[in-house]
């Protein structure tokens, strides 16, 4: 099972995530919080191989005092976004969308699944993100399913398998989901290059 979850995870481009500490300086992570408006809520994303159904990765969205995203093994990274191990800092809705076109290319589609929740909650899963510790490649469904299953122990359970991570998310009462598809070619760093947060700035202040 490991090697398998190992195969998809460098498949989908995985392979420079490793078990290093990350640790963003003070003044990096306050510049860049972010506080949405939004109700708090738990996004769950799980990339998924289009040929062959296989689960290649899982993340989660967390939205309570601030919004971030547990990446674990993730290969996200941009430099106006700072990480502590494997949590992303200054998730604004233009680096959502960029984060869910990071990952959705004509090989893989991203299954989004939303729970809105208590505000203790959301900020009990933000804390646990935030005192994981890095996670080593291929353990992306183990990460968040071992931080979920501490919030929601009689429905989710450790598990290595994206897939099972998303169907077991998929029974809690109250979750949305949809799918994202694009089909854009597998060199997905150019989402990235092309994302310019000065110009979205700008743009923002423009009303544009």
């Amino acid at each position: 099972m490991r090697g398998w979850v190992f195969a998809v995870c460098a498949a989908l481009g995985l392979s420079g995530c490793t078990a290093a500490e990350v640790w963003a300086p003070d003044e990096a992570v306050a510049k860049a919080s972010y506080q949405h408006d939004g109700p708090p809520r738990l996004t769950l994303y799980t990339m998924i191989n289009n040929r062959t159904g296989a689960g290649a990765h899982s993340s989660l969205m967390v939205n309570a005092s601030e919004r971030v995203i547990f990446d674990p093994a993730g290969s996200f990274k941009h430099e106006t976004l700072p990480e502590r191990n494997d949590v992303v800092y200054g998730i604004t809705p233009q680096v959502e969308d960029v984060y869910t076109r990071y990952h959705a290319r004509e090989t893989f589609r991203v299954h989004v699944q939303k729970l809105d929740v208590s505000p203790a909650t959301a900020e009990r899963v933000l804390q646990l993100a935030k005192t994981n510790g890095p996670v080593p490649s291929a353990h992306c469904a183990r990460a968040t399913s071992t931080l979920l299953a501490q919030i929601y122990p009689e429905s989710i359970s450790t598990t290595w398998s994206p897939i099972r991570l998303s169907e077991s998310f998929a029974t809690l009462p109250g979750v949305t989901g949809r799918v994202l598809r694009e089909y854009d070619s597998d060199d997905n760093s150019k989402v990235l290059d092309d994302w310019d947060p000065n110009r979205v700035a700008k743009a923002a202040a423009a009303g544009g």
